[in-house]
């Protein structure tokens, strides 16, 4: 899929209070090519992509078939962010490029906090980034060479990240002969 594509698919996820959303939402303003960003949690939620609500987690069970079946066709045209806290579930051949945000626990948990997380929320996504679980998930899920690790805990972080990228971008563009 990515071969035929005039513009790139990028993957930005992290574990919750990473900064994806923030990142995406920069990244399109700042593209060398139009990108559109696609919150998939908020996406999942308007969409009705989801199994039930879990009280518990303050989190909607997605039905990943569901989500697949949606995004397919956006994701086939390319200049496309998907932006959200997993990555396994996106099909290797859709991502050009797969961004794991990486945070200090601690930082994670102020973030997380300031959201309102119930405790045990928060705990669970402190201990996955703790663990690297996206990490290690973007490493058995894609070919080593598009997944770039960041460290996202402050302005200057963000703004190098976003630089970064659209330095990709560039190169991306370039290797394919598209102007």
């Amino acid at each position: 899929m990515s071969t035929e594509r005039t513009s790139p698919v990028i993957v930005i996820t992290g574990t919750p209070g990473t900064g994806k959303s923030t990142h995406a939402q920069i990244l399109v303003n700042e593209s060398p090519i139009p990108l559109r960003h696609i919150n998939v949690g908020e996406f999942v939620k308007e969409r009705g992509l989801f199994e039930e609500y879990d009280d518990e987690w303050q989190s909607h069970t997605v039905d990943e078939d569901k989500l697949l079946d949606e995004l397919e066709p956006i994701v086939a045209q390319g200049g496309i962010v998907l932006d959200w806290h997993t990555c396994e579930a996106f099909p290797e051949r859709w991502a050009d490029l797969v961004v794991v945000l990486r945070c200090d626990h601690t930082k994670l948990w102020e973030r997380l906090e300031k959201r309102a997380y119930p405790l045990k929320k928060i705990q669970e996504n402190n201990e996955a980034e703790i663990m690297q679980v996206v990490l290690e998930e973007a490493r058995a899920s894609y070919a080593p060479e598009i997944v770039v690790e960041l460290n996202s805990e402050s302005m200057e972080d963000l703004e190098a990240n976003v630089a970064r990228i659209v330095a990709w971008i560039t190169a991306w563009k370039a290797d394919r002969g598209i102007a």
